[in-house]
């Protein structure tokens, strides 16, 4: 397992970057009112997975990612392809003492003649990606907290 984790991380971001780039390239997506929001639960501090979750918006393209701590929230810059724009937001919500809920949404809309569309093109299956990305992240994050303890 242990020989096969920096490949799983090199190729995991390049999967899902192509994923992204390939569903933004498309004529339609199903028009929305609101974005989707997915969430799920991490056993880590909010602020391990604030900076993962900025980490992982940088490495997925979205330019550069903003941590707000007092909102306890991560929002990416608009990434814009050709007619389409699109932003990632994630919230953490502290659960207990040792989980936090993510809720992650990535807004993405279309150009048209009366303005910015809001448009579906993310599943649930990107979505999960996205959270396996994160998940990665966080590991890596609690890893170097550990190593810079150690090492005083």
């Amino acid at each position: 397992m242990n020989k096969h984790r920096p490949l799983l991380i090199f190729i995991l971001p390049v999967i899902i970057i192509a994923s992204l780039s390939l569903t933004s390239c498309m004529e339609g997506g199903q028009v929305i009112s609101r974005p989707d929001e997915y969430t799920r639960i991490y056993e880590a501090s909010e602020d391990i997975i604030l900076k993962a979750l900025k980490q992982v918006f940088r490495e997925k393209g979205f330019g550069n990612a903003s941590i707000n701590p007092e909102k306890k929230q991560v929002e990416s810059d608009y990434l814009f392809q050709n007619e389409w724009r699109s932003k990632a937001t994630a919230r953490v919500k502290k659960i207990n003492w040792k989980e936090c809920e993510v809720t992650l949404s990535v807004n993405t809309e279309k150009k048209t003649s009366t303005g910015w569309e809001m448009r579906r093109l993310l599943e649930s299956e990107q979505y999960d990606k996205l959270f396996t990305a994160i998940e990665l992240q966080i590991y890596q994050e609690q890893y170097k907290l550990k190593e810079d303890r150690s090492n005083p």
